[in-house]
């Protein structure tokens, strides 16, 4: 395909990430916290699924997958470009210890979305040369989700922001109490794991988190 491509146009706003130890405490299956996130408006999904086998994980992100696409909402899946193309998801999002976003886009191809996860400024340049369409940057704030995500913070998270010309979502700690400081930094969304899918009403957590990333966005274009 023509090189450099144009990059696909991704909704990071409420960037709801998933995961299957919220899903079994709060007793719901991952379609049902699915359906209730992009009810509430979650404007992109994130399939994680760290321990499934391969088989499994397509099955679930095929039927995840119709969830997704009757409400508009991409559906990426983590890590696993060989799930993506089975089950025929929307894109795929890597970390920095995953196959590279370069090979990832030649594997995907041009018109499927690729994301990467950064915690410099040098990372987020690299992902965008690579061909991603967006980063998430962080860790944002002390998190619980992931023992090993090395915390930035909102000085960092602005590094990314003014080094790539690509969204950036804040990812780690990140809810509805505190995503508009990541607004204020040059994020364009946040990302979310345990305040959308361990809340009682994880629809209502997203429509929450909208509102207050919504507030922010508008907040700045206005000082801007």
């Amino acid at each position: 395909w023509n090189w450099p491509r144009p990059r696909a146009q991704v909704d990071v706003r409420c960037y709801a990430v998933t995961d299957p130890d919220c899903n079994a405490r709060s007793g719901r299956t991952m379609v049902e916290a699915v359906r209730a996130a992009v009810a509430g408006g979650a404007t992109v999904v994130q399939l994680r699924e760290k321990d499934a086998g391969g088989g499994n994980f397509v099955q679930l992100a095929r039927e995840v997958l119709e969830v997704t696409r009757a409400g508009g909402v991409p559906l990426l899946i983590n890590d696993r470009v060989d799930v993506c193309l089975a089950s025929e998801a929307d894109g795929v999002h890597v970390g920095q210890s995953d196959i590279s976003a370069a090979e990832v886009r030649r594997l995907l191809g041009p018109d499927r979305i690729v994301g990467v996860s950064v915690g410099s400024a040098e990372e987020a340049v690299r992902a965008m040369a690579d061909g991603a369409d967006y980063v998430g940057a962080g860790a944002a704030f002390p998190t619980g989700t992931k023992a090993d995500a090395e915390l930035i913070g909102l000085d960092g998270i602005q590094e990314v922001c003014e080094a790539v010309d690509i969204p950036v979502v804040s990812i780690g700690g990140v809810k509805a109490n505190n995503a508009a400081q990541t607004i204020a930094v040059g994020c364009a969304g946040a990302a979310v794991v345990s305040g959308i899918f361990a809340s009682e009403n994880p629809a209502a957590a997203a429509t929450e988190l909208l509102r207050v990333v919504d507030k922010a966005l508008e907040e700045k274009n206005e000082m801007n």
